[in-house]
């Protein structure tokens, strides 16, 4: 069954022209004009991967991003917009978009992005693995990390990550007490060909931080090694 694209797009041109074009790269495609008839398509529908403008008659659609991302945090959503500056590709990230692309954009390079996405959404999330295949539960402090099940606990409430947030705290945790570069979380994390910008890892350290309850402007068990990259401090928990 081949994977399906949302495209939420209200310029009809466009967004009838990257349906097309996601058709002929071999994945089923929908396209909507507005938040409302996205909220009813994705009602309708599992769709594998969503392209979001954020200019929508309706609404903001960084709104509909961490709608559709609280409903399926699983869920790959890539932003197209115009907008350009720093503050709207951390608000983008931080309401949940995978990738953000700056029109106008290269269409090869849009699908390429698409076949990562879904890929890496595959190895991320794998399903459920058995328990004796994975370390056993790992505590540190206040903080429980159950890789069997991929759950966080903090002094024994669970914590809401993200597939790849907790992707992220599971690799650092794998070298705890040593930096890992920025270089290295991407690719591990993310991607090795990630095209997006190194800002999407200091939004999630920073969502990862704010879950777990560190404090506003404390490092907590995630230190920052200015420049270089992020260490798992066990003392910090």
């Amino acid at each position: 069954m081949a994977a399906s694209v949302l495209v939420v797009e209200d310029d009809d041109l466009i967004r009838e022209s990257l349906c097309r074009a996601v058709r002929a790269h071999g994945y089923d495609a929908v396209g909507v004009a507005s938040m409302a008839t996205a909220r009813a398509a994705t009602a309708a529908t599992e769709f594998s991967v969503v392209l979001l403008d954020l200019g929508l008659p309706d609404g903001d659609g960084v709104d509909l991003c961490s709608e559709l991302v609280a409903a399926d945090p699983s869920l790959p959503v890539i932003v197209l917009t115009a907008r350009s500056e720093e503050i709207d590709v951390v608000v983008a990230l931080r309401s949940g978009a995978i990738d953000y692309v700056v029109k106008p954009f290269r269409l090869a390079e849009l699908l390429a992005r698409i076949d990562r996405r879904l890929a890496f959404r595959a190895r991320l999330d794998p399903g459920p693995v058995p328990a004796e295949a994975v370390d056993p539960d790992l505590r540190y402090g206040r903080l429980t990390v159950r890789r069997s099940t991929r759950e966080v606990f903090v002094a024994g409430e669970p914590v809401a990550l993200r597939p790849r947030e907790y992707a992220l705290l599971d690799r650092l945790i794998r070298d705890a007490g040593r930096i890992v570069s920025r270089e290295q979380l991407i690719q591990d994390v993310w991607d090795e060909n990630w095209w997006g910008p190194t800002k999407t890892l200091d939004v999630h350290v920073n969502a990862i931080r704010r879950k777990l309850g560190v404090p506003r402007g404390a490092s907590g068990p995630i230190v920052t090694a200015r420049g270089v990259g992020y260490r798992f401090d066990v003392n910090g928990c």
